[in-house]
């Protein structure tokens, strides 16, 4: 019989499959071409789940539930808060887009986005092997759906394919991996992993093959070089709005299932996993930046800048041991959360422009589409600035303090090494800041290609303006969202 503590801790996930299920069985009676009852249900839903994952977090307890199969811990309920609102988000912005190219036949947009929810959900909750895998398949099955939701557009149906096939390939990586590890341990439980690799019984050869197999396939999941091939292509052909909502909230569950796998269950081996995620973040952050520069199409240029942002958040996660010491853990891994979170609210406001100037018929993806924005429509010129600034990490914006955390921990380390990866690192921001302000230079100092002003319904102005002015605010004022994601990690990994 299940007792009480264990619905309690599942009580998010339980309430978001019911509701999935409940409004795909609406949806079939609503005929409005915006679907708004679907809509308003599904941002209801996303805002009572994104409350409950809030008053949980808050509560500072770590609960286990299933055998220890699944947690409820402060790090994983806030990034759970967190992913929801990121959702809502995503449907705010995509819906009208979506509206104008028939994506809204059905409800499917909605009941996909929450069954992708519910997989980042399980991803962040799961404290076992299986449970993180059933999670993670959950979520691709549906983002591939959503890819190929234009029917009728050759490109969305060729990313989708790509999509398909490479992170099949990944999962089975991952997949493989956990097995080894499965079977060096005899355990699938992450909390009994720790302890037997701790014991040092296990031949350390097998546990090291293994983890070159997860580690590459988590690598797939953040889009780190060498295993990025797939978000460009992806990023430039999904529709706009699912482009959206792949390269925001599951970058939250890919972060939170590093930290289950490789900081909860395999921390013993930091050594041999931090050198593999150095190599990683050095490629990234070459590739990425590099790549960008030669891009012409907007949606393709921010698919090598995210390559480029997850270089980051592996400097973060590499730097939390030390010579076997796990005195810095708890600043490395906070830098790594906030560098994450923030990255997530910066790239929504920039898709939700990119989103807003696509007409219908028309879509807003290279560079020379925002030519002469700032004369027709300052406001949205003046977000979208922000957030590229932001991304770049120049200061009062938020991506300078996120970026500013990281090289903090790589440089309290005192290691000669990783202050070397600091020094790397600030010199390809430089060089991916080029890229950035090539955008703001089109946007101001271009002359525009059309004189029709920029028009959006209430809640997409809105919430766009509220997400341009977080970017700004937390830049200026960042420790409050600092030290939440500090004292979730340090209760999170204390407990």
């Amino acid at each position: 019989m299940l007792d009480k503590s264990s619905l309690i801790v599942v009580s998010p996930e339980i309430v978001l499959l019911a509701m999935a299920c409940l409004i795909a069985l609406v949806d079939l009676g609503v005929k409005s071409r915006l679907r708004t009852l679907t809509y308003w249900l599904t941002m209801g839903t996303l805002a009572f789940v994104a409350a409950m994952s809030a008053v949980l977090a808050t509560e500072n307890q770590t609960l286990y539930a299933f055998g220890s199969m699944v947690v409820s811990d402060p790090m994983g309920n806030w990034l759970k808060c967190f992913a929801s609102v990121a959702m809502m988000v995503c449907l705010v912005y995509g819906r009208p887009y979506a509206a104008d190219r028939d994506m809204l036949r059905g409800g499917e947009m909605f009941t996909l986005a929450m069954f992708s929810l519910l997989g980042i959900f399980v991803m962040i909750s799961g404290s076992n092997f299986l449970v993180i895998y059933l999670g993670l398949e959950l979520l691709t099955l549906c983002s591939y759906a959503l890819v190929a939701l234009r029917r009728d557009n050759g490109t969305a149906t060729e990313a989708a394919m790509k999509y398909f096939v490479l992170g099949a390939m990944a999962s089975g990586f991952l997949l493989y991996g956990l097995s080894m590890m499965y079977g060096a341990t005899g355990s699938l439980d992450i909390g009994t992993v720790f302890k037997v690799v701790s014991s040092g019984q296990v031949k350390h050869q097998v546990l090291v093959f293994g983890l070159v197999f997860i580690v590459a396939g988590l690598a797939f999941k953040l889009g780190a070089a060498p295993f990025h091939m797939w978000i460009p292509d992806v990023y430039q052909g999904a529709p706009t709005s699912v482009t959206l909502m792949i390269g925001s909230a599951p970058e939250l569950a890919a972060f939170a299932i590093c930290i289950r796998l490789l900081v909860e269950g395999l921390l013993p081996l930091a050594i041999d996993w931090q050198q593999m995620l150095m190599i990683l973040a050095i490629g990234s952050l070459l590739v990425g930046n590099l790549a960008a520069i030669a891009q012409t199409n907007l949606k393709r240029m921010l698919a090598y800048s995210t390559i480029a942002q997850m270089g980051f958040v592996l400097l973060g996660l590499l730097s939390g041991v030390v010579n076997g010491n796990t005195l810095s853990a708890a600043n490395a891994y906070s830098s790594a959360m906030f560098y994450i979170v923030t990255y997530v609210m910066t790239t929504l406001a920039t898709f939700g422009i990119i989103l807003l100037l696509a007409r219908e018929g028309f879509e807003s993806e290279e560079i020379s589409d925002l030519a002469g924005l700032n004369q027709r429509s300052p406001l949205y010129a003046g977000v979208m600035a922000v957030c590229l600034l932001s991304l770049a990490g120049i200061p009062p914006m938020v991506g300078f303090f996120a970026k500013l955390a990281v090289l903090q921990a790589l440089i309290s380390s005192g290691q000669a090494l990783y202050v070397g990866l600091a020094i790397f690192a600030v010199i390809m921001s430089l060089v991916g800041t080029f890229y950035y302000i090539r955008v703001i230079k089109v946007m101001y100092f271009d002359a525009p290609i059309t004189a029709t002003t920029v028009s959006a319904p209430l809640d997409v102005r809105v919430v766009l303006t509220i997400n341009g002015a977080l970017v700004l605010a937390l830049g200026i004022l960042p420790g409050g969202l600092m030290t939440l994601c500090r004292d979730a990690i340090v209760k999170t990994l204390g407990a």
